[in-house]
This record gives C-alpha cells, structure tokens and sequence, in this order.
C-alpha cells in the first residue's frame, strides 16, 4: 500500500478519507474491516485533534497493530508452547497450493532445532505426490515421517503417527492433510474424522489446527478461514509465501472477523524462511 506517500500533506482533508479507502480495499483489507477502521481513525482524528498527515499515519498503524493483536500473550512469548506431557499435536490445513507442505516442513525444522523430536503424519493420500513430497521434505529436516500407500484411510494413518510417537517419544506430530476432495462437504467431514482420530489419545489433542494461507489469496482467504474454522476449530494462522509482492491484507480482516491470530509467516523457500508473526513489522511493511 501507498500509505506513507498518502500522508505526505501538511493536514487532512475529506478527500484523504476515499483515497485511504481505496488504498486498504486494493490491499485486499476487506470492506467490512476497512470501514471498521477508518471509522476508529476518524475518531481519534477528531477526538485528540490530529492535524498533520504524518500523526494520522502513526494513528492508522496503531489501530492496524491493535486489530492483530488477537492473541498478545502469544505474541509476547512463543506462537505455540508445547503440551507439558505426550506429544504436541499440530493439525495442518488449508486447500491445494496454498504451500502447507513445505509450511510444515519449516515447522519440523524449526522444532528439530530447538532440540525436540518430531514426526510428520502424511495424512494427504487423496494425492501420491504429496505423500511423495512430505517424504522427501522429512528427509532433508531429518524426521521420520509415517505414511500409508496413496488412497489409505486418512485416520489411519494418524493413529499409527500417534503410536509411533509414543513409542519413539516423540515432542511434536504434524499433521499434513488433503485440502481438496469432491465436494468442500468431502473435505470437511474428512477433517473432522482427522481431528477425532486425533483426540483419542489426548482430549486435547490436535492442540493446534494451523490453517495455511497464501499471502496473496485475497478476499477468498476469509472463506478459507471461515470454512476451516466452522469444520475443526483454527487456532492459528501460518501466512505462506510473504515477500516483497504478497499483499497480505486479508490477515487484517481474519483478526477483525474471526479473532484468529496469525502465528507464523513464511518468506522464501528455504527449510529456515519462517519467523513469528510480529503485528508491528508486518503494518510497517504492508503500510509502506
């Protein structure tokens, strides 16, 4: 977004308002979302008599950082704490493409260098080059990944993924899925079976549902999310594919509609592209 040119002027005027709206819109914010914001910041314009184009900008990024801000203590110490006892359960979801795969392959790296051990559930069998492509993203990180032939039932394959990593005691299972069957009826009641299988174990397991989304999905990212959330509960959000051309906008109106926080953003193709989300860099980069 061009922001920061759009509050290059000595002071505000009625015609800044549609020029913002414009801007926030293209940058795939939402309309919902956008209006809730520039009502806030015309709000604080007149309530602590903001003048000048650059106090206004400070305003809308603090309201952005505000509206990210789903879940401070996350953000303040770690995206996702380990369970205290058995191991940490992370179903990962999100629709072909999106690039969860290798989404899930920076988690296990990043989990592996933290000392821990980790297995990956390769529970997409609706497709053998994902099965195939987990394989050999397991291999490069270095963990073992437990998988079925293509068309094996998918719960299966994450009971054996739970008793493997029981018996090797393992820290963290990862979950991969299949993110387009027939129907999306097809694919929710698949997940939900997932997430079932899942908890037998632990109640509380899948103790995270990290939805995967592609920056530049657009408005579509909202459906996504609102899809995934009403099927098997998304905790979180993992932003894939953040560079210098992603948008990302509709991280905004995901906070503001569905109070999901966005967990982690991944920003190349290297096993160690992948950062905590920080609400402050992200408005800083998305605002300039």
């Amino acid at each position: 977004m061009k922001v920061v040119r759009l509050f290059d002027r000595a002071t505000v005027e009625e015609g800044l308002w549609e020029e913002l709206e414009e801007l926030l819109i293209s940058a795939d914010v939402g309309v919902n979302t956008t209006a809730k914001l520039i009502q806030k910041l015309r709000e604080r314009v007149r309530e602590e008599r903001l003048r000048e184009g650059p106090e206004v900008r400070s305003a809308l990024r603090e309201e952005m950082v505000a509206m990210l801000r789903v879940d401070a203590l996350r953000e303040a110490t770690q995206p996702i704490s380990l369970a205290p006892s058995g191991p940490t359960v992370i179903l990962a979801v999100g629709v072909n493409g999106t690039g969860k795969t290798l989404s899930i392959a920076k988690l296990a790296y990043s989990f592996k260098e933290q000392g821990k051990r980790v297995i990956l559930a390769a529970a997409d069998t609706f497709r053998a080059a994902a099965i195939d492509q987990l394989k050999i993203l397991g291999q490069r990180v270095g963990v073992d990944v437990i998988s079925h032939q293509p068309g094996a039932d998918p719960g299966a394959v994450v009971f054996d993924s739970l008793e493997a990593a029981s018996s090797r005691h393992a820290d963290v299972v990862i979950i991969d899925t299949a993110g387009r069957l027939h129907t999306k009826f097809n694919l929710m009641e698949e997940l939900k079976k997932i997430k079932r299988v899942a908890s037998r174990g632990d109640p509380r397991a899948p103790h995270e549902v990290l939805l995967v989304l592609d920056a530049i999905t657009g408005q579509n990212g909202l459906s996504q999310a609102k899809y995934f959330t009403e099927a098997v509960g998304v905790t979180g959000v993992f932003l894939a594919k953040l560079d210098g051309t992603a948008k990302g906008g509709i991280v905004l109106a995901i906070c503001d509609e569905l109070k999901i926080p966005i967990l982690f953003i991944g920003t190349g193709e290297a096993l160690d592209d992948l950062a905590p989300f920080d609400a402050e860099t992200f408005v800083e980069a998305l605002s300039s």
